[in-house]
């Protein structure tokens, strides 16, 4: 066991270790407790999306695998709201954060009003979050379904929205482009801290059929396929802002998850390896220790930013 200490600050959200989860591929966290003891294991888990009212999501099919375990999906954040939410879940989460594990709910709108409407209601009915978790890659629909993240003009007004609604720590999840001078208009506008990258947007055709494997024409790539460009993005990103990130992109091994911190990250979502390894989770964090140990020091923060080039 590593004698390392562990803990990190992720923008006011202390986590026993830098282990996070990425939404949208963990559930809620219960699905997981036939593998491990969730509240006992990870340092957070950041839940599936959820918007003030329930959306439907995308038409069926959503995902598709692709090779070297990597996933394409379009699932288009299906979710009940945040009453059903927190009616179905709360007291399990609750429990998770009594455990010692941090609960990061993740916000979602087509926009501003939504985001604000969501954010409300959160601060209104979930008490067991730790913080939350602000998901702007979300398509703008008065605005032609662009991302609202896709602009620094447009994460601004996202974040300069709902950052008066909460005192609890707010972090910003991104997408997987511009991200320095995004990142650092969000800091500007009070977030907290920021994860990158959301899934990065590809194709995937059925030569047979000449139709889209999936029910719309591109979906969003993630897994270990990512892992090197999310690297870089969260260094990039890391240059630019004096914020905590949680990296996250096809984190797998310990060593992956190595690999984020030395590039600039605070914390670590580990993503679609949970969906094709569910117990991957301890492994992780236990890889993760080993190897601040190897490297001779006392306390993991000193790791944090140490890329030499």
């Amino acid at each position: 066991m590593s004698t390392v200490s562990m803990s990190v600050d992720l923008g006011g959200i202390e986590m026993r270790n830098p282990l996070n989860t990425a939404s949208g591929t963990y559930g809620n966290g219960w699905q997981f407790e036939g593998f491990y003891d969730v509240g006992a294991t990870l340092g957070a888990m950041t839940c599936k999306g959820v918007a003030a009212e329930p959306w439907d999501g995308n038409p069926a099919p959503r995902l598709a695998e692709l090779p070297g375990s990597a996933i394409m999906n379009s699932v288009g954040l299906q979710n009940p709201g945040v009453r059903a939410f927190v009616d179905g879940h709360g007291a399990y989460l609750q429990g998770v954060r009594d455990r010692g594990c941090q609960v990061i709910c993740q916000v979602v709108g087509h926009s501003i009003g939504e985001y604000v409407r969501a954010m409300e209601l959160f601060e209104e009915l979930a008490p067991f979050a730790s913080g939350f978790e602000v998901n702007i890659s979300c398509p703008n629909i008065a605005r032609g379904g662009a991302a609202m993240g896709a602009t620094c003009d447009g994460a601004a007004e996202v974040m300069r929205a709902v950052r008066p609604l909460t005192s609890r720590p707010v972090v910003v999840k991104m997408a997987p482009h511009d991200v320095a001078e995004i990142g650092r208009a969000l800091e500007a506008e009070g977030a907290d801290a920021l994860s990158l990258i959301n899934t990065i947007p590809g194709m995937a055709i059925d030569v047979r059929t000449r139709r889209s494997r999936l029910a719309r024409a591109t979906a969003g790539v993630s897994g270990p396929a990512v892992h090197a460009i999310a690297v870089r993005m969260v260094w990039e990103c890391a240059q630019a802002v004096s914020i905590p990130i949680c990296g996250i992109g096809g984190v797998a091994t310990g060593a992956d998850a190595a690999e984020m911190l030395l590039a600039g990250a605070t914390a670590v979502a580990v993503g679609t390896a949970n969906l094709y390894d569910p117990a991957c989770a301890p492994r992780i964090a236990s890889e993760l220790g080993q190897w601040a140990q190897d490297q001779g020091v006392s306390d993991i923060n000193e790791l944090i930013g140490a890329f030499e080039c």
